[in-house]
């Protein structure tokens, strides 16, 4: 219920802010919101808006969202570990150092986040810690400190915003060219219009979700890579192998794309991570 609430909150105050970005990006330029500039900047601020807007809040709304604390002070040795290991690897990676934070949950896995390379979060699972040998979770946040040296977030943000843009776009224009209008008025075709409008949204977003979780697939390759790079392609294998006893992922959103596990799918077209098998192959090679 916090998380649902969390959600329905924050997109309603994404939405109050791009509607007014939108009213003065019009008047500014004297744009007609009913000619094709018009549905483009549109789709354009809509497109683009939320996806940085979630860029921008990534770090609180995932320490929100799971609970996670950031370690201000260690405690123990486990997060002194964690701490020194973090910002060696980070000096490595050439990145300052993110914030380190651990969250309770059964699940082996673990997520970077943050709008810039030298502002991120890496937080950690305490199923992760209990299930993993130490080199394992080395490899582990290796893994997540390449996601944020690679520029993963803001790259994967960009992609996101294109093909938004791409499908408000071409959804709204198709529906236009059906229903005869814009669907500003209360007649049936203005009704038809927002009924087509949804049904093509809803199969173009099918379409962009495969562009957009083959780049993500790409993207865990390379945080593999680094994470051999920075700890041993022995220790990320291992931490590979040590995944498929994991329990199923409770990460949502970006969140999830970042993490070092992911949740199933009927088929790997919808997949944000490879399979396990080709993710450990890669490395075998690498």
């Amino acid at each position: 219920m916090k998380r649902i609430l969390l959600f329905l909150a924050t997109n309603l105050a994404v939405m109050l802010v791009l509607s007014v970005v939108l009213s003065l990006v019009f008047s500014v330029l004297g744009i007609d919101s009913r000619s094709i500039s018009g549905l483009l900047v549109f789709a354009a601020v809509f497109g683009f808006g939320g996806s940085f807007i979630s860029l921008f809040m990534s770090k609180w709304m995932a320490k929100r969202s799971t609970g996670a604390m950031v370690i201000e002070q260690p405690r123990n040795a486990t997060e002194q570990w964690l701490v020194q290991t973090v910002r060696r690897q980070a000096q490595q990676a050439g990145i300052a150092m993110p914030e380190v934070a651990l969250y309770d949950s059964p699940e082996m896995n673990a997520f970077a986040t943050g709008p810039s390379r030298n502002n991120a979060l890496v937080a950690v699972s305490t199923g992760l810690l209990r299930n993993m040998r130490e080199d394992e979770v080395e490899a582990v946040l290796a893994h997540e400190v390449s996601h944020v040296a690679n520029g993963d977030m803001v790259t994967l943000t960009l992609i996101q915003g294109v093909v938004n843009t791409f499908v408000i776009f071409f959804a709204r224009l198709i529906a236009g060219a059906i229903s005869g209008n814009r669907g500003e008025g209360q007649s049936n075709n203005g009704v038809v219009y927002m009924l087509t409008v949804l049904v093509l949204e809803m199969a173009f977003g099918v379409l962009a979700s495969l562009i957009v979780m083959w780049f993500s697939r790409q993207r865990e390759y390379r945080a593999d890579a680094g994470a051999a790079k920075l700890a041993g392609a022995g220790k990320m294998i291992a931490a590979l192998e040590r995944l498929r006893n994991n329990h199923e992922s409770r990460l949502e959103g970006s969140m999830m794309a970042f993490g070092i596990a992911s949740k199933p799918a009927t088929s790997e077209l919808f997949l944000s991570h490879p399979p396990l098998e080709k993710r450990i192959a890669a490395l075998r090679g690498y």
